[in-house]
């Protein structure tokens, strides 16, 4: 019989070379951990500084609506039109203010005038002493500056309606000939000799809407003797005091 082979038994771990193998992959996974930890370190800094940087912004925002808030509210309390520069008829007296508000009675002529018959009749500014002795209720959160706004709109309205009034027939557009014959259904007895506007003329000749806001700005106008309703055939009027 031919003699066996003899084989050589097998290497067991740890013999033979791959020793060094698993040293190698031991000390790669622990140099990426050394860097994989560096990266935390590196995230959690980079998060605090944008924490910071967060609250530096959040504090910039609040210091900038603050300075915001207070501009706007300079604005919105600074005057237009100072009390000086009135017309001579914002400084009467409230009497004769009343005496010339009070409505007319049905069949009582009104006295002709001294005035151009071009003339339009505008209402005059409130002072700040007046904006200030309207109730608190009435005035709500409005200003100074928004009222006398809306008083330079009326009278812009005013103006815009009594010059169609006064217009040639013959230069009229259809759409000033439609605003005419309207102008003329919406005069009564009442109105004679009166300077007014409606809602429609406000939105007609203004960038204002008839809304809350110009209500309430409208009461402190009655209020203060500025303008007057005067009512009939289911519509409002506001003339001019």
């Amino acid at each position: 019989m031919e003699e066996k082979e003899k084989r050589s038994p097998p290497e067991l771990p740890g013999e033979g070379g791959q020793e060094p193998s698993l040293k190698t992959v031991l000390g790669k996974i622990l140099h990426e951990m050394f860097l994989f930890n560096d990266l935390l370190n590196k995230m959690e800094l980079e998060c605090l500084h944008q924490e910071r940087q967060k609250e530096q912004l959040k504090e910039l925002q609040e210091a900038i609506e603050g300075d915001y808030n207070e501009a706007q509210q300079l604005e919105e309390n600074m005057p237009l039109h100072l009390p000086n520069a009135l017309p001579a008829s914002a400084a009467s007296l409230p009497e004769k203010k009343e005496e010339q508000c009070k409505e007319a009675e049905p069949g009582r002529p009104k006295k002709p005038g001294k005035e151009s018959k071009h003339h339009v009749k505008e209402a005059p500014f409130i002072t700040v002493e007046e904006f200030e002795s309207v109730p608190a209720y009435m005035r709500g959160r409005l200003s100074y500056n928004q009222v006398n706004a809306v008083i330079q709109e009326i009278n812009k309205a005013v103006a815009s309606k009594y010059k169609i009034m006064r217009q040639s027939a013959k230069t009229m557009s259809s759409a000033v000939r439609n605003l005419y014959f309207r102008f003329q259904e919406e005069e009564t007895k009442d109105t004679k000799g009166e300077f007014f506007i409606v809602e429609a003329d406000i939105e007609e000749f203004t960038q204002l809407k008839a809304d809350k806001r110009f209500h309430s700005i409208l009461t402190i106008l009655r209020h203060c003797q500025r303008v007057r309703e005067i009512r009939g055939s289911r519509l409002v009027r506001y003339a001019i005091c």
